[in-house]
Formats: C-alpha cells, structure tokens, sequence
C-alpha cells in the first residue's frame, strides 16, 4: 500500500511497534477544555443517571407541563454543575488522565448501579474500598466486561484521540472563569425554576442524591477519605476501663467460654426457625435454642453493621465517627479478664478487635474445606482446642465472623452435601438465573449456617469443663429480586426489610444457665419480642455478669430473667 492510501485510511498500522494510528479521530477539530468538560458532563447526565431520574419523576402527571419543565431544568441543572466541577479540575495535562479514569469508574458504578439498585453513599463506598481481591473477582461477568467496553473504553479512547486547543494562559483563564459563571448561573436559573418541587425532593428523598453519577462515588470518597485519614493512628477512646467481673464469679467452679457467632448477609425471611416454607435450619430446630424471630440490624452492610452492633451507641444513637472512634465491647469483656479473640473467615473485624487477637482463617490450607480461594465456615472451629487452653484465668469470649451468604456467589458457601435445594444458580451473574434459582443457592447457604451453628453447640456440649453458650446474630439480610433489588448495602431509612431483618439464635448450656443465673423458660418467652442488634452490647455483659459503666438495663434482654 502506498504512502498516499495510508494515509487516507481510517485506520493504519503503524510498523516498529507503535499503536494503531485513528486517522478517523485525527481528522475531528481540535477542541477546548472548557467545551470538552460540558460535553464530558452532558455524556453522565445522559448515559449514567436513569436511576437518578427515574426515582426523581417517579409518579409525576406528564399530561401537565410543569412535570415537562422540572424534568429539563433538573436535567440542566445537573449537567451545569457537573461540568462546573470538571471546569474546575481540568486543564491541558490533566483533561485526559482525569477524564479517562472518570469514565472507567463510571462504567463500573453504573453497572451495579443498575444491575442491583446499588445507592452510592459513604456506607457503600468503604464497603468497596474494603473488599478484598477474593470478593471482587466474584462480581466480575461477560456483562461487566461488555458495559465496560460500551460505556468506559469506548469512551475513553475517543478523549485519549481527541486534539485539545493550545491558547495563552491569560485567555484561557478568561475563557474559564466565564464558562464557571456562566454554568452557575444556568444552574441556579433552572433550579430556581423548581425550586419548590426540587426542594422537597431534595427534603423528602435524601437519598436520591447518592444516584447522581458521578458525583455520588466522588462526594462519599472524599467524605471517606477525610474521616479515616482524621482517625488513621489514633489510637480508639478507652470505654468501660474500670469494667470487672461481678461478685457472683467467685462462686462458680468452672470457667466460662462463650462463642458469638456473626453472620454474614442471611436474612431473616428464609430463615427455617421463622416459620419460612424452605426448611433451612433442621439441625437447629432438634436443639434447644431460643430463636428470636423479630431481630432487626443496624445496617445494611457489613462496614456499618458490624462496628455497630458492637458499639454502645447502635442503630438508636447513630454516629458513625465516634462508634469508629470509640472502642468496642470486645474491649470492655477483654477489661473484665475474658481473654477475647476474633476468629475471621471474611474481610476482618472492621476495626471492632483492634488491639485484640484477631485470627484469619480465609486463607487456610486445610483441603477439605478450602479451595485455595474461600473456606467453608467450618474452618472457624478449627483448633478451637489450642484457644480454650490459651486462655487466661480459663475464660474466653471468641467471636466466629462467618463467610456466611455473602453474594452473589450463593453457590459457592456451602459444600456439595448441602446442594438440596434445586435447580441452583450457579454463577455469580444472577441475571443469567431464574428467581428460583437464585432462592434455593441462597437457601442451600442458610443450610449451611445450620449445620455450622448445630456443630458449635455440638463443641461447646463437649466441653464439660466449661459453662458454655453461644449466641448468633446475622450482620444484615438480603435483596434476592423483590422490587428488582438484589443483594444489600441501600440506605437504611429506604431499605427493604429483607435487608434490615435478620435471624438471632441464643444456645446455653444448664451448666451455664445455672451458673449465671439465666432462666431458660423466661428468656424463651422474649423470642417473639422485637430485638435488634442494639441488645447486643448490654446482653453479652448482662448475661457474663460484667460491670460497666455503660452497661444499659434497659437493653440487655436477659435483664428480667436473672436470678
């Protein structure tokens, strides 16, 4: 081919190793940056905010023009503010990297955004921050890796091609202030167009704000980022030091174990022991457990569950940065004497243990129950024996932080013995999977739950010297299709209760109810009662009979049960 034809092809290859050439892209005027970030931000407002404005016109009358109107002026709106941001941000060296790396991220939060209704606040920002390697692989599909390519490659290689415009410093920093003023001022017009409908969107759908993309992942990043990095090496606030065993350990001739069980995303709908048409917990239902049968969570994931649950504050007085700040109970028991250790087969304590033993088990080479990526859950009893002989004065809290029914790989929590719900899903792509499907890998998970939780009691039985317990409590529930949502992490005040309803189960053994004072038959009688994770804190110290200042009556459900 000659030199002639090459270069009126729209695609040449280029010998000694350089790229492909796009004469196509080569041949598009060269643009502005101020022009590049309205096009840039006009490109989210059309391809990444359906949900946003989905929710935000839902139920309005088109037949009437002001529904016409609110709907271009908050279009407009965003579009101006956004590109506001990136009129900012943007100049000749950094438009394409910052672009570019916009653009990527985008695609891969609208994915989920749309694939499972995922709301993009700072709760569900440090999820993601905190997910390992191991979880992330699971979310990945052919559908991921086709929207990518759509919407974040594609995208991405026409910047990297296009020309920018070269001008002076001083037009260029005329050019920019008048496109910042006069992007903020057709903000402001169209808003106040509205004002009064967009104000009480903004009043009574707060969590609306969290769909517009990109700016939601970039407001909770920066909010993340400023609240670790104000907490990073700061040690957490002492509570409950004085904290101490009361009078009554004095009289008893055996140490204590008591083993608390955290669960991971099982739901309280398909929990057998509810009453649920699946029999998900048949080993359970032959014990003598108590079920709680209206047990709610703090959140609706793990980052924020976890923390809180083991907080004094809890869902009732919510605060995020002093529950981070603060220590948690696992320290007032490890005050009182109890040796505590925190036993992982997850993504770690989420900061409730630090300072504190914390043994991670997801990584263990034991054949039978790990496949060099994930282990079942029963590798959380594995060489319990060593700790009970650890343990100072013989007492020892351990809390067993389960896998559990993290998704969307249902299929791959539970061995092939428990597969006894069928046909299953199979892949972590539940849109290639009926609603079936998905339940019964889902239920087949919650049977495994049972069996583990049966084969705790069954080890605490064999520990005759001891006066054993256990108690287990589900970090959140699940979305598995109803009303389109899938999986967890919405907001709270908007979600769904099969992710804000969990199952709690309480085991003892007569050595331990006798010792402690807990009366069985009373407490069996509070398992129809409404509880939450709140209980949590002020009912482990209540029933191991521990002294604090922060202990709370009120909330420790063994309270009127105690001899």
């Amino acid at each position: 081919m000659k030199t002639s034809q090459i270069a009126k092809s729209p695609v040449a290859i280029v010998n000694g190793g350089n790229f492909l050439s796009f004469s196509l892209f080569d041949r598009l005027p060269a643009i502005s940056i101020e022009r590049l970030s309205i096009f840039a931000s006009l490109f989210f407002s059309l391809t990444c905010n359906h949900l946003f404005f989905s929710a935000a016109l839902a139920q309005r009358d088109w037949s009437r023009p002001a529904s016409w109107l609110f709907a271009a002026a908050i279009f407009v709106a965003i579009t101006a503010l956004q590109g506001t941001a990136l009129l900012v941000v943007l100049n000749r060296w950094s438009a394409k990297p910052v672009l570019i790396l916009l653009l990527m991220v985008t695609a891969a939060a609208t994915y989920y955004m749309d694939k499972y209704t995922v709301f993009f606040n700072s709760e569900m920002v440090r999820n993601i921050l905190r997910t390992d390697i191991k979880e992330a692989s699971e979310l990945f599909s052919l559908n991921f890796c086709i929207h990518m390519l759509v919407y974040g490659i594609l995208p991405s290689l026409l910047v990297w091609k296009l020309r920018l415009k070269k001008t002076t410093l001083r037009r260029a920093a005329l050019t920019r202030i008048a496109y910042v003023i006069g992007a903020l001022v057709i903000a402001a017009g169209s808003i106040l167009l509205v004002f009064q409908d967009f104000s009480s969107l903004m009043r009574n759908q707060k969590e609306v704000r969290f769909l517009i993309t990109p700016s939601n992942y970039l407001f909770s990043l920066a909010r993340v980022v400023s609240i670790d990095t104000a907490q990073a090496g700061v040690p957490k606030i002492p509570i409950s030091a004085d904290a101490h065993m009361a009078a009554g350990w004095g009289k008893r001739t055996k140490p204590a174990l008591f083993i608390l069980v955290v669960g991971e995303t099982t739901r309280a709908a398909n929990w057998g022991l509810n009453g649920y048409a699946h029999q998900t917990t048949p080993e359970l239902s032959k014990l003598d457990v108590i079920n709680f049968s209206h047990a709610t969570s703090c959140g609706t994931n793990t980052e924020v569950s976890v923390p809180c649950m083991f907080s004094t504050y809890g869902r009732r007085n919510y605060d995020e940065n002093a529950i981070r700040a603060h220590e948690s109970l696992l320290h007032v028991i490890d005050h009182a004497g109890i040796k505590t250790v925190w036993r992982d087969n997850q993504a770690g304590c989420k900061g409730v243990c630090d300072g504190l033993e914390e043994q991670r088990l997801d990584s263990s080479k034991n054949a039978a129950l790990c496949d060099g990526e994930r282990c079942l859950d029963e590798i959380l009893l594995e060489g319990m024996d060593g700790e009970i002989q650890k343990a100072k004065n013989g007492n020892l809290f351990v809390v067993l932080h389960q896998l559990g029914n993290h998704g969307p790989a249902y299929f791959k929590r539970y061995p092939a013995a428990m597969r006894v719900f069928t046909p299953t899903c199979d892949t972590s792509d539940l849109s290639k999977c009926s609603k079936e499907e998905i339940v019964n890998a889902y239920d087949n998970g919650v049977l495994y739950t049972d069996h583990f939780l049966a084969k705790t009691i069954a080890y605490l039985k064999n520990q005759t010297d001891y006066d054993t317990a256990m108690l287990y409590l589900s970090d959140h529930g699940e979305s598995l299709g109803e009303h389109g949502i899938y999986l967890h992490g919405l907001p709270y005040s908007i979600a769904p209760k099969e992710q804000t309803q969990v199952p709690m189960v309480m085991w003892m053994s007569q050595g331990f109810s006798s010792s402690f004072g807990v009366n069985k038959d009373c407490m069996s009688k509070l398992a129809n009662n409404p509880v939450s994770q709140d209980n949590l804190f002020h009912s482990i110290l209540g029933m191991l009979q521990i002294e604090s200042t922060h202990y709370d009556k009120g909330l420790d459900l063994s309270a009127g049960c105690r001899a």
